[in-house]
């Protein structure tokens, strides 16, 4: 990238309104004449520091900038405190997109965020409609909501911890009603501690890639490794369903204790492997009165679950790549296997408008080899089937997604589908 590049790039949103300032500095650069059609822009960087020329006075505007150049330039930027919403937005892409090289200069992102706002705010507006169809005694089901969420992200002065937090409030649009209120379902610290990151309160964990469990713990995790080897450790308590139930029941005792572990070895861009073990202990006898009462197998004789699972992601070339991923229960006497074979087509950058993807796959999640799986296409747990979908972005930080299953419950063999529909609005 030339520094004429950069300038039209960068500068259209770092010096809104520049091309019009008459400057009465003397000229910063010998080789950029006043009528340049840069001269603005460049004059106005350099009053400001953002970015130098060369010991002889020249800009050399021609010549290829390297991308550590470009990180320098970027920095500076960062540490400004004074720019407006849209200029930060683009300072921020940069940020990403030069993270190594901003890494090796030694120049820290979150630190140079905080400077500018303690607390960062995003969120998204969400619209969200399936309907499922099934023969089996469960019946068919309609969702036609949206959902408001906040996720706030508070930096704790210069220790490199951060307070954050989840917040959804969710409306029925097909019935035109409120839920009881605004739910915190998730809150907690995360930060360095003796070379690992830990999290602790009520915290996300993901694990084999979503197929096993994509939920939040109350408990903590801690990851350790590098970009290449990574080991994350994770415990604490589980409640499926999230709230508090009726009947003879407390929530302790469907509540279970949940641990795990998961290794991920990422040894370049093409491919990412990974496997683990999850165990869940004191599972209530009723915990799967989520099938209604079915008569379903138990997890095992002293209601524990343990999940071994293996997977990952092999990137063919920049647009076509393959997800596979396995577990099995070995304490559960039956319906206790998972797993999910994928193949994916381009995909969707909600940061790039026009960016679009799609897949097809089979998934068969038995209902005790998974305990909350990520995948929106198939109804959930105890499903089998053949599985599509489409992403599109029709605008920045816009998502519209289409998913279709068809296939059946694993354990009545009774057919089932479901059709989902997503459009999402990040902010």
């Amino acid at each position: 990238m030339s520094k004429k590049t950069l300038v039209s790039a960068i500068t259209a949103a770092l010096v809104v309104g520049a091309a019009s300032t008459t400057f009465a500095a003397a000229n910063p650069f010998s080789d950029v004449p006043a009528d340049s059609w840069a001269y603005d822009a460049v004059s106005t960087l350099a009053a400001d520091g953002v970015i130098d020329g060369y010991p002889d006075g020249t800009y050399q505007g021609q010549n290829t900038m390297t991308r550590y150049e470009m990180a320098q330039i970027v920095a500076r930027a960062m540490a400004k405190t004074d720019l407006e919403k849209a200029d930060k937005a683009l300072v921020d892409k940069l940020a990403a997109e030069f993270a190594e090289e901003l890494d090796n200069l030694g120049v820290r992102v979150a630190d140079l965020e905080k400077k500018s706002d303690n607390v960062k705010w995003g969120g998204e507006l969400r619209y969200r409609y399936y309907d499922i169809d099934r023969d089996s005694s469960l019946g068919d089901e309609t969702h036609n909501k949206v959902l408001f969420r906040l996720e706030p992200k508070a930096y704790i002065g210069d220790s490199g911890w951060t307070a954050n937090a989840r917040l959804d409030y969710e409306m029925n649009l097909s019935s035109d009603e409120n839920n009881d209120g605004v739910l915190v379902d998730r809150a907690w610290v995360e930060g360095p501690l003796f070379g690992t990151t830990v999290q602790a309160g009520r915290v996300p964990v993901f694990t084999a890639q979503g197929l096993m469990f994509d939920d939040r713990i109350s408990g903590g995790t801690i990851a350790f490794g590098s970009d290449e080897f990574k080991t994350t450790l994770a415990a604490g308590r589980y409640n499926k369903d999230h709230d508090d139930v009726t009947g003879n029941e407390s929530v302790r005792d469907i509540t279970a204790e949940y641990y795990g572990v998961q290794f991920d070895y990422t040894p370049n861009d093409n491919l990412a492997l990974n496997a683990g073990y999850t165990a869940l202990t004191g599972i209530d006898a009723n915990y799967a009165k989520s099938y209604k009462s079915m008569a379903l197998p138990a997890y095992g004789d002293d209601n524990t679950a343990n999940i071994w699972y293996v997977g990952g992601k092999y990137a063919f070339d920049k647009n076509v790549a393959f997800v596979g991923e396995y577990a099995q229960n070995t304490d559960a006497d039956d319906e206790d296997q998972a797993w999910t074979a994928e193949l994916q087509y381009k995909g969707a950058n909600v940061s790039d408008a026009g960016s679009w993807g799609m897949y097809a796959g089979y998934r068969q999640i038995e209902a005790y080899a998974s305990i909350a799986p990520t995948y929106d296409d198939i109804i959930g747990a105890g499903y089998k089937g053949a599985v599509v979908g489409a992403m599109y972005v029709p605008a920045e930080n816009i998502l519209a997604t289409i998913e279709y299953f068809d296939g059946e419950e694993t354990y009545s063999g009774k057919d089932a589908s479901k059709f989902f529909a997503n459009v999402d609005f990040f902010f």
